[in-house]
């Protein structure tokens, strides 16, 4: 290996004090260096090594931002990395895969996909576009600071809109409803900041798809994805099998809800999410799952339930508590939303989450460790291009890990609830899967509208309405009345909509696949374990429909499949009712 690679730090928190000139030569020589068949391995590997250390860098500075969305200093350190690393390393990344691609050499058995993605990428790549994607990053990082911002006074304290969650399962509706109200008057409030971000964000992504070649974003965006199995046209048969198949069942879902609770018809406060869909608020006398009251008790739980699932993803999980790779409650200036990173050169993953004490904490943080040990299944693929699998998949193995796990939530078993408890849990995750397929049918239809008809998108209005339209088309059993401004902005709450366009499609796909995997568990657990991470290990060295296959499911966009997942999830609702 050339002495100059083996001199990159082993620390990445000295890699992260370097400037642009300390980095640089290090992607000149692997430039430079002659590319033979003798030595191409060692040539991926010393690319690897370097793509981890910048990688790493720029997650560790996105955490630093996620965790104290006030940390001035932390937000300067990502601002200058974004200015003056960032895009400069992006430009040099793009001319070691065009040396790659250009050699013509074939790298070893498992890299097939990576050059197929690398071909793309260098279709697509336009060095006019690398300040465009940094300021796309900023953008996003203004977006969090203002729902970051986002608190109420609530008998007497600030809290945040996701403190005020608990509220929402309060029994007393006047209270949920006074909750909600003050809830979404903050979020109005600014409404106007978000209308002012989604003009910059469209303008700027539909300049990145001209720089590009591309006349439309969405165009431009399938690629840069990386989608290859499906199609915005497959996207729309999706929605209509929901609309065919689940939109009657989540209505049915409604509808015994507002029996239980007796009422005239439901309204949004008397959902335990605000964002209109979702759990229904229990009927009088039945308490809320309340899991658990400190961080302490929620991580040792779960590592119990995982310990159950599988002893090696048990392990995973110690490895995350004893290294402090988790950051779970909420507090004022988090960032909102959950999600699980990786830092690739000490290949392990990190979890961010905004826990508050409910049943849906709990289930954030099974999902996410899905994804964390997604990242330690994938630790001994040897090059760093190998190492993450497409998001449609990556998503199965978070969603599949919620039903994996969910025999174990029953205290007996290393859990939190009584039987009938964790009875109730599944139950309500299966309503709550079914109610969320339409739900991501309104999103995924929004931004397909959106990306088609890009100049009426850009007035926030006709956004508003066409977000509006496609609501009443999938959004059935719950009265909106009276609320259709609260209801037409729901919209600029969806945080992928700002951050990562198109993606949200992913979650239906792999709640669809995950119920084939919980399929195969309830004829064999232990075996339904085995496939799952057995697939997980493959990384990105397989297409979307082979990681599926050795999963023991099923890629699919059609009414027939769904129409057999819907109806044993209901079989399985109907039965947890009688438990």
């Amino acid at each position: 290996m050339p002495i100059e690679l083996l001199a990159l730090p082993k620390d990445v928190q000295e890699f992260m004090k370097w400037s642009w000139s300390q980095v640089e030569p290090y992607y000149h020589e692997l430039s430079v260096r002659e590319l033979t068949a003798a030595n191409l391995e060692e040539w991926l590997a010393d690319w690897s090594q370097l793509t981890e250390m910048v990688s790493e860098t720029q997650r560790r500075h996105y955490v630093a931002t996620s965790v104290n969305t006030a940390d001035a200093e932390a937000e300067r350190r990502y601002k200058d990395f974004l200015d003056n690393i960032f895009p400069k390393a992006q430009a040099a990344e793009q001319k070691l895969k065009e040396k790659l691609l250009a050699s013509g050499l074939k790298p070893p058995h498992g890299f097939e996909i990576q050059l197929r993605d690398m071909q793309t990428e260098a279709e697509i790549f336009r060095e006019a576009n690398l300040p465009l994607l940094t300021e796309e990053e900023k953008l996003r990082k203004e977006y969090d600071k203002v729902i970051g911002a986002q608190t109420v006074t609530w008998e007497g304290a600030e809290v945040t809109i996701q403190q005020l969650y608990p509220v929402f399962q309060n029994p007393d509706r006047p209270t949920r409803e006074r909750a909600w109200r003050l809830a979404s008057q903050r979020q109005l409030a600014d409404r106007g900041k978000l209308n002012d971000l989604w003009q910059q964000f469209l303008k700027l992504r539909l300049q990145l798809a001209r720089n590009a070649g591309f006349g439309d974003y969405r165009s431009f965006r399938w690629k840069q994805l990386l989608r290859f199995d499906y199609t915005p046209e497959d996207c729309k048969r999706f929605h209509e099998a929901i609309e065919q198949v689940v939109v009657p069942a989540a209505t049915r879902i409604y509808e015994r809800g507002r029996e239980q609770l007796q009422l005239k018809s439901l309204r949004p406060w008397d959902l335990t999410m605000p964002q209109g869909f979702g759990k229904i608020v229990d009927p009088p006398g039945t308490k809320p799952l309340k899991p658990f009251s400190q961080e302490v008790e929620l991580k040792a739980k779960c590592a119990s339930i995982f310990q159950q699932v599988d002893s090696q993803l048990g392990s995973y999980f110690n490895t995350m508590m004893n290294q402090q790779l988790l950051d779970l409650m909420n507090r004022k200036s988090k960032a909102p939303g959950g999600y699980c990173t990786s830092f690739p050169v000490i290949k392990r993953p990190f979890i961010f989450m905004n826990g508050v004490g409910l049943h849906r904490d709990v289930q954030t943080l099974i999902h996410e460790s899905g994804h964390a040990f997604h990242v330690f299944e994938t630790s001994h693929l040897p090059y760093y291009q190998q190492r993450s699998a497409s998001s449609e998949f990556a998503e199965v193995a978070s969603m599949g890990m919620e039903l994996l796990a969910a025999p174990y939530l029953a205290a007996g078993r290393g859990g939190f609830y009584s039987e009938t408890e964790a009875a109730r849990a599944l139950r309500e995750h299966l309503e709550q899967s079914i109610m969320f397929w339409p739900y991501m049918a309104v999103v995924d239809a929004f931004q397909q509208w959106v990306y088609e008809n890009h100049e009426a998108a850009l007035e926030p209005a006709t956004s508003d309405a066409q977000w509006l339209q496609f609501w009443e088309r999938f959004m059935t059993g719950v009265d909106w009345s009276g609320l259709e401004q609260e209801c037409m902005t729901r919209w600029q709450r969806q945080l992928h909509i700002f951050h990562e366009p198109f993606y949200y499609v992913e979650y239906g796909l792999a709640q669809l696949g995950a119920v084939q995997v919980w399929r195969n568990a309830l004829n064999n657990q232990r075996e339904a374990v085995e496939k799952y991470r057995r697939a997980l290990a493959l990384g990105g060295t397989k297409p979307l429909p082979e990681l599926y296959a050795a999963a023991g499911a099923k890629l699919a966009f059609d009414t027939d499949t769904l129409k057999i997942a819907v109806e044993l999830m209901e079989r399985r609702i109907d039965e947890l009712y009688d438990f």
